[in-house]
């Protein structure tokens, strides 16, 4: 899904999209002159491998995003939650593919190891 950048207004825009089994529904309002924010929930579900003992499990993904967008190179170093899109359209499916990315490149443990403090160590 990609939107013009000219076409975002005060009125808040809903945006609705779906990728991996996760759901981005929110809405992109213009914040500023060059800059548009987009306030969405994530929901859905994606598999993942435990980082301890390799299964795959089903993780509940729930979250809230809220991010800054500019069409102009940013030189906000205190915000690191901006994306440009520097050809003045905005592509609502990176930004939501970022996401799940960016989940499935983070630690994660099943519910078994989760709650294990003992020191994991596997031979073969």
């Amino acid at each position: 899904m990609v939107i013009l950048f000219d076409k975002i207004n005060s009125t808040p825009k809903p945006i609705s999209i779906k990728s991996d089994n996760i759901l981005l529904d929110g809405f992109l309002t213009k914040s500023g002159y060059h800059r548009v924010s987009i306030k969405a929930s994530l929901q859905g579900n994606i598999e993942l491998s435990c980082d301890r003992c390799g299964d795959n499990y089903m993780f509940n993904f729930d979250k809230n995003l809220t991010l800054t967008l500019t069409d102009l190179i940013s030189e906000d170093k205190d915000d690191l939650d901006i994306i440009e899109f520097l050809d003045n359209k905005i592509d609502v499916k990176y930004i939501l593919d970022g996401e799940i990315n960016r989940v499935k490149t983070s630690f994660h443990y099943c519910k078994e190891c989760e709650d294990r403090d003992e020191d994991f160590e596997m031979e073969f």
